[in-house]
């Protein structure tokens, strides 16, 4: 015969240090992941809700839809705001999404 038969070699066994080995890649995948995504995130998100709660009558504010406004009325779920002399919106709370200092809309 021109080709000789090939014969499995007994697979050797795995030590500790190669499994650590092997998961360490993902590990650091995921550590990098919640430092440079997660956890901004995060602080962002607690920071918006503490603008929400912070929220009271009077108060100048941006909606998610660009639409700037004086807060004339608050709820548990919705804000009034007056977006113009006698021309007043309800809107979610949820959907501001800035604070502006006092005397911003005068300046516009």
């Amino acid at each position: 015969m021109l080709i000789s038969p090939a014969y499995a070699q007994a697979a050797g066994n795995a030590t500790q240090g190669d499994t650590l080995l092997t998961f360490l890649p993902m590990v650091a995948i995921f550590v990098v992941f919640y430092f440079l995504l997660i956890r901004p995130q995060q602080k962002k998100q607690k920071d918006a809700r503490a603008m929400l709660a912070a929220l009271e009558k009077g108060n100048e504010v941006v909606t998610a839809g660009g639409i700037l406004g004086r807060i004339v009325k608050l709820d548990d779920q919705y804000a009034t705001i007056e977006v113009a002399s006698n021309t007043q919106m309800v809107v979610q709370r949820s959907s501001i999404s800035q604070l502006l200092p006092k005397g911003t809309l005068k300046g516009l």
